[in-house]
């Protein structure tokens, strides 16, 4: 609907601060909510493995990704995208997990913490191979100036991390007491804020469209397909280790995703050449509406074709 409206040029607009309140109250619900469903689970092999794997996909994606579009991209740029791809969009997560809800299938409180320990890899593994690949073409203040504790500052105490692991410790912490308490708030609201933040997104995503437009059939084919092929190796890890159906869509889910703000964010800082029109664009234009509209019930009928 919201990329309908930019599309039929309608004034439809949602006031700035109020996409940023969604945001903010999306993470501490998905947050809190994991936290409690985590208490009630506990922690077991399954978990500490599947947590495991999670950080091993973030900071793979980004490898392999990068060599793909240093095909046709500079050093910086390759970098820069291959990070975004090899993070995690929270709301393509929250989105899948409303999903599941709908269709009643359960999925740990785990997988939150999967989601928070999958942001910031892909960022420091973008900028490590920016290093190493184009430290010899940077000139002598270039290299001073990268500040590697504000990189991992950047990475691991963005607001949007801190939110996420904040509340998950809270939600573990303070137990079904907590979730009865706010139950009202982080359980009935949630799906309403949803919906609204989706509007939201749909109006940005639809007016970055012209950017993604221009940057060629090489960038949008990667844009659909990467995503694709990530999630077919998260179904492939989630056969292998014996994860649950629903578990097993939130996980592919995470490495089909791509990230369009904190990615965005670290590397602004960080990789100053690259060119923020395409990182941006690609996540959120492209990738973002294709896991949310196909993606996610496709993957979910491919795990439930395997699973039986």
């Amino acid at each position: 609907m919201g990329m309908a409206a930019v599309f039929l040029k309608s004034d439809l607009e949602i006031p700035p601060p109020i996409p940023k309140l969604f945001s903010l109250y999306l993470l501490f619900a998905i947050g809190f909510k994991g936290g409690h469903e985590l208490h009630e689970s506990g922690f077991n092999t399954e978990i500490t493995l599947t947590l495991a794997l999670a950080i091993l996909m973030a900071a793979i994606v980004p490898i392999y990704s990068f060599f793909i579009l240093k095909l046709k991209l500079d050093v910086y740029n390759a970098a820069a995208i291959a990070a975004a791809y090899g993070s995690i969009s929270a709301v393509t997560f929250v989105t899948a997990t409303s999903f599941l809800d709908r269709v009643n299938v359960s999925f740990g409180g785990h997988m939150v913490a999967a989601l928070a320990l999958m942001e910031s890899p892909a960022i420091i593994v973008g900028l490590i191979l920016v290093r190493l690949v184009a430290t010899a073409n940077l000139k002598g203040d270039a290299k001073e100036d990268l500040s590697w504790a504000e990189v991992f500052r950047e990475a691991f105490l963005n607001g949007s991390v801190f939110l996420l692991v904040g509340s998950l410790l809270v939600g573990l912490v303070t137990s079904q007491q907590g979730w009865d308490s706010l139950k009202p708030f982080t359980g009935d609201m949630f799906y309403g804020v949803l919906t609204f933040f989706l509007l939201d997104m749909g109006l940005v995503a639809a007016r970055r469209f012209d950017d993604l437009l221009r940057s060629g059939t090489f960038l949008i084919s990667f844009s659909v397909l990467m995503p694709v092929f990530n999630a077919l190796i998260g179904i492939g890890i989630a056969a292998l280790i014996g994860m649950s159906v629903g578990n097993a869509l939130l996980f592919s889910v995470l490495c089909a995703s791509a990230s369009y703000i904190a990615v965005p964010a670290a590397m602004r800082l960080t990789v100053p050449e690259a060119n923020p029109s395409l990182y941006i664009s690609m996540a959120l234009a492209l990738t973002f509406p294709f896991n949310i509209i196909v993606g996610i019930p496709i993957y979910f009928q491919i795990i439930q074709r395997i699973w039986t």
